[in-house]
């Protein structure tokens, strides 16, 4: 199994490359992030390792042992012993139970590590692969809302116990 680790600044060369590799993959189930995303990478990559430095953020990569980023991991918005989880996997890595496996790894971080006791994610209705690592990580429906002008159905997991 690939390792789930912290982002860092290491990291971007590889993170670029998932990027730029699944993008396509990608902007067939979430918005795309558009091409400033990518001009403007380093900055963001800074900016992201600035935030998670003052725990308001806090990114993960699933790398294999050759270096390789496979997916990412996310917690955001963390307040009040809650996060929002956002994640994505390349398109060759999918189908393996690698996503829900990186999830699980999340809780057990997020609980004994960052100290959160609930965490809430969002997937848009079409995106059935999302909306299954959710389910079966034990995420329940809790209502729906609107993301980059999208419809998503919301959920919720709380970790105490977990």
């Amino acid at each position: 199994m690939p390792e789930l680790q912290p982002l860092r600044a290491d990291h971007a060369d590889a993170l670029l490359t998932f990027e730029q590799d699944n993008r396509g993959y990608f902007a067939a189930s979430v918005p795309d992030r558009g091409d400033a995303y990518f001009r403007e990478f380093a900055v963001r990559h800074t900016a992201n390792l600035a935030e998670q430095a003052e725990g308001t953020l806090r990114m993960h990569v699933l790398v294999t042992a050759e270096g390789e980023i496979l997916g990412r991991f996310n917690l955001f918005d963390l307040a009040d012993g809650s996060a929002e989880l956002g994640f994505r996997l390349a398109a060759h890595a999918t189908g393996r139970g690698l996503a829900t496996e990186a999830v699980r790894r999340l809780f057990t971080l997020a609980r004994e590590d960052y100290g959160l006791t609930r965490i809430t994610a969002a997937a848009e209705p079409g995106n059935q692969a999302s909306r299954a690592v959710l389910q079966r990580t034990g995420f329940h429906p809790t209502g729906t809302t609107t993301r980059s002008g999208r419809p998503c159905v919301t959920y919720a997991k709380t970790l105490d116990g977990a």
